[in-house]
């Protein structure tokens, strides 16, 4: 195991440099610049050729990109042209909101798709199987921001039952020493503060749980309808051991596997739909931050946020191969 997690980790090296000249690329190709940006209507050529002098924009790429690369390796981004702060600290203070909204819908997706996946390869054939397939069809269809926008419509403006936008009430005082606003009110001794945190996240997390579920219920059913008619199963119920024992020891122990890869896939996704997620609720994560960089051109912020990013979800795949190990001995042997 040991030799395997070395492995991976020496694997990161080619893969992240091959991200940092793809994401160099990207962003050096996209139209405008932060220039003109910054400069807005006052964009007059010496006033362009100024500010790209002074963000080192005018020098040769190959000389832009091994700084970037250089400075990249000390977690040095360089500082945010939105904010005029360092970028990984404007990471470090708006990392948790999205990890919280992240958390918060993996949690809705996994305990809501787990269940329903099962329960409908178990009534195969039946109105709650058709049900369950045709919900995750349309929950993999429908756009995330739609959906946002659906949800903020309904049960914010229409019904009056949650928030409409932020992480918390702008009138509330709480103490933040985490970021973690659900968990600040529960360490702090404020349940005021952590109902009220719940609360800003139940429909940012419905939104973006819904891809994530759907795909839950689809892998699900089908790994469940592909292991209760192994041998296995059968010997069992031939044996006559009580059906929860079965479904706890034999079908579901070996169904979970692929959903485990599935479940860790499913992070990186939820990281990249926090932004137009947090765009509409104006949930004060790094997806909003990010879509307010796309915006403004802001080149130190787009590849900070992207590369930090790419490195946690590839780190989540480690993690996830180690976690199929663990479940399935082959693996292990292999």
């Amino acid at each position: 195991m040991l030799r395997f997690i070395v492995r991976r980790l020496l694997l990161l090296v080619p893969i992240l440099l091959g991200l940092s000249v793809l994401l160099f690329a990207w962003v050096r190709a996209l139209p405008g610049g932060p220039a003109q940006a910054l400069l807005g209507e006052r964009a007059t050529p010496e006033a362009v050729a100024a500010i790209e002098s002074q963000l080192g924009l005018d020098r040769p790429l190959w000389e832009q990109y091994l700084q970037f690369l250089g400075r990249a390796v000390r977690l040095d981004f360089g500082a945010s042209l939105q904010t005029g702060q360092p970028v990984i600290d404007e990471m470090v203070r708006r990392f948790p909101a999205t990890i919280e909204l992240a958390l918060a819908a993996l949690l809705i997706a996994v305990s809501v798709g787990i269940p329903l996946g099962y329960l409908a390869a178990r009534r195969y054939g039946t109105w709650v199987d058709s049900l369950a397939v045709t919900g995750s069809l349309l929950g993999v269809t429908i756009p995330i921001f739609f959906l946002a926008y659906l949800l903020k419509y309904a049960f914010a403006v229409e019904l009056g039952w949650l928030p409409t936008a932020g992480r918390a009430d702008p009138r509330a005082r709480a103490e933040h020493p985490t970021g973690f606003y659900v968990l600040d009110g529960l360490v702090t001794g404020n349940l005021d503060a952590s109902w009220d945190a719940i609360q800003h996240l139940i429909l940012p997390a419905l939104a973006l749980a819904s891809i994530p579920l759907a795909v839950i219920v689809r892998i699900t059913r089908a790994s469940v309808l592909n292991v209760v008619n192994e041998d296995y199963v059968r010997t069992a119920e031939a044996k006559g051991l009580l059906p929860g024992t079965i479904t706890r020891r034999h079908v579901l122990k070996n169904a979970m596997l692929p959903v485990t890869t599935v479940i860790g896939l499913q992070l990186g996704v939820l990281l990249a739909g926090a932004v137009l997620t947090e765009t509409v609720f104006a949930f004060s994560g790094v997806g909003k931050f990010m879509a307010d960089g796309i915006v403004q051109r802001d080149f130190p912020t787009i590849q900070g946020f992207i590369l930090v990013i790419a490195v946690v979800y590839v780190v989540i795949n480690m993690i996830v191969d180690l976690v199929y190990g663990l479940l399935d001995p082959r693996v292990r042997v292999t």
